[in-house]
């Protein structure tokens, strides 16, 4: 039973996604998506036409229904008839040429629209502080990128034009009801607040149930994510089942709501076409006998029945769309509240990665240093933290997990502003900097390293995009990356999956320091950077990275002490505090948790045989 029960422990309901607070009308949701709409003035304008010409066109049927019925067919001549047919024929190709014109101009517009606000939401996301992420799952966020997008395309491409053109069909059929014969008029609108009254009582309930539709499908699609990306753990624990059934659970969750919007709308449609159909049994009762005693003609009844038919038709086409706009309504909220979230710390997208590189000399200072990530505000990071490192010098930071060394990279490339003191480069405090003029000085080597699903051109470029072919390789080679990925399928076009599936850990590291030696920068950072190489590689990466080091400033995260003793200076740290600093030697003299980490360490390596000498 435990097996089956864990999995829903971390069900993502049970996460807490960024919503809003209230809920968006219609009115908001349209003044929301008019800011993408505004650009295309001009297809709107003939999409209006196109639907203005097309309802007027339809509404002009029945006046040759009528004149069918009056003339066609009462005068008992082919003439006549002929010309009636004509008639209706000539008013069925200006409808259908009018019908392409709208379906074609409001089916592109909404494209449009989607697209850029796709465009709008990513170019967001990847400038949101990195905390955001900490707090909302990024299958939750992919789902409002997705899925809440494709919604609104069907909406704003189909539905919102039904609803238009409905709208515009009512008005126009209740005129020329009141035209045609006005106690029948006078009937029907008695009977059109009971229509409508419908609508607006369920539509609310539709409204709010429909959001909690998108929500409970972002939760499905956000739980498989995570599942699919650590599948080969769970595999490896053989968790298949229990996963199963997790999902099952969450798909019955979202079935759930989606049943109970199903049927609000359903049922709203069902009294809509009810109340309709009523009402127009109704009138032809009455229009009947009026016709009978002679008091209308037939082709006006003929008439009055189409116009209101078609009132009926419009005010069940309403309805339903009603419902398709109440969920437009929910997944514009999603998006919109994903699109206002304020980044803590602003991010420039561009930067000329030239003249800061030229401009900089690379020394970097630390000042009396303060920081508490957001989500452990009370559990200090760093504390009270000084360090310099000189100008193409070598730092390396050393300590147990937890003592602040991986923060200090963070805080460095400004993912993060210290709470107290201050990060300088050259005497330049970083927060009065341009983020990507900072950036585009420093390159990285992370532990477990980041690469995209595409090619090992792409993958190596990614510092570098204007980089020619002979750079790549000469990276790769400098990385002892260059066997390998000849030996791939395709060699440097090989695709590597996602996250890099198709390599090795030590080979996906190689790749990351070849992306780091093309780059070039000014600031090298490198956390764990040979932690996956075996010990030859790591023979061989070290040698490439000291070529890589000279003149730069370089900042070095290990745990292994063998890799850093030709470091210009060594930092002990321990919860997020600095407590000693100075060469292997000297550390070793005045350090008792330096001495500790390296005796461990060297014990351990004395009972090993070397590969390498």
């Amino acid at each position: 039973m435990s097996n089956t029960a864990e999995p829903a422990n971390r069900s993502p309901q049970a996460s807490a996604p960024v919503t809003s607070a209230s809920s968006m009308s219609a009115r908001e949701m349209l003044l929301a998506l008019w800011q993408f709409m505004r650009p295309y003035k001009k297809v709107l304008a003939g999409a209006a036409v196109a639907l203005v010409f097309t309802a007027g066109i339809t509404l002009s049927i029945g006046q040759g229904v009528r004149l069918l019925v009056d003339q066609g067919l009462t005068d008992d001549t082919s003439e006549a008839l002929g010309r009636a047919v004509l008639v209706l024929l000539v008013l069925a190709v200006l409808m259908a040429a009018g019908t392409y014109a709208r379906h074609f101009l409001v089916s592109w517009l909404g494209e449009r629209v989607v697209a850029d606000l796709r465009k709008a939401v990513f170019d967001h996301i990847v400038t949101l502080h990195p905390s955001y992420f900490e707090t909302n799952r990024s299958g939750e966020i992919m789902s409002r990128l997705t899925t809440d997008t494709t919604l609104l395309q069907h909406i704003i491409g189909t539905s919102f034009s039904m609803a238009l053109r409905s709208a515009l069909m009512f008005v126009g059929a209740l005129i020329l009801l009141l035209f045609t014969n006005l106690k029948l008029s006078l009937m029907v609108l008695v009977g059109v607040p009971l229509v409508l009254l419908p609508i607006v009582l369920y539509g609310r309930r539709v409204r709010k149930l429909s959001k909690a539709s998108q929500d409970s499908i972002a939760d499905v699609g956000s739980y498989a994510g995570e599942i699919i990306q650590h599948i080969k753990t769970v595999q490896s624990y053989t968790r298949e089942r229990a996963e199963m059934q997790a999902f099952a659970r969450e798909v019955e969750v979202a079935f759930d709501v989606a049943r109970r919007r199903i049927r609000q709308r359903s049922l709203l449609i069902a009294v809509v076409i009810l109340l309709m159909f009523g009402a127009v049994s109704g009138l032809l009762w009455v229009g009947g006998n009026d016709m009978i005693d002679g008091r209308i003609s037939s082709g006006d009844l003929a008439a009055f029945v189409f116009y209101a038919i078609m009132m009926g038709s419009a005010v069940a086409t309403i309805s339903e769309v009603y419902g398709e706009l109440q969920r437009a309504t929910g997944a514009t909220e999603r998006l919109m509240d994903l699109l206002h979230v304020e980044s803590e710390i602003p991010v420039s997208a561009v930067a000329d990665a030239d003249e800061p590189k030229s401009a900089s000399a690379g020394q970097v200072a630390f000042e009396a240093v303060e920081f508490s990530y957001p989500a452990r505000p009370n559990h200090p990071a760093i504390h009270q933290l000084s360090l310099d490192v000189a100008a193409g010098k070598s730092l390396a930071l050393v300590g147990p997990s937890g003592a602040g060394k991986s923060t200090l990279l963070e805080l460095l490339q400004r993912f993060y502003d210290p709470l107290g003191g201050r990060i300088t480069l050259d005497g330049t405090d970083i927060r009065d900097m341009d983020t990507a003029a900072l950036r585009t000085q420093m390159a990285v080597v992370p532990q477990q390293p980041a690469l995209f699903t595409a090619d090992v051109w792409y993958n190596i470029r990614y510092g570098k995009p204007d980089a020619g072919d002979a750079e790549v390789i000469a990276a790769a080679r400098a990385a002892h990356a260059h066997e390998f990925i000849e030996q791939l399928p395709d060699g440097y076009s090989s695709h590597l999956g996602e996250q890099g599936t198709r390599l090795s850990g030590g080979q996906k590291q190689r790749l990351a320091i070849a992306r780091a030696i093309l780059k070039d920068p000014k600031i090298l950072l490198l956390d764990e950077a040979t932690s996956a190489l075996d010990a030859e590689s790591e023979y061989h990466v070290q040698q490439a990275l000291q070529a890589l080091m000279k003149d730069r400033t370089t900042i070095i995260i290990a745990h292994r002490l063998a890799t850093i003793l030709h470091a210009d200076s060594i930092a002990v740290l321990e919860k997020g505090q600095l407590v000693a600093q100075g060469s292997h030697r000297e550390l070793i003299e005045i350090s008792p948790l330096y001495k500790r980490l390296a005796e461990l360490q060297f014990r351990e390596a004395e009972r090993q045989t070397p590969l390498v000498e």
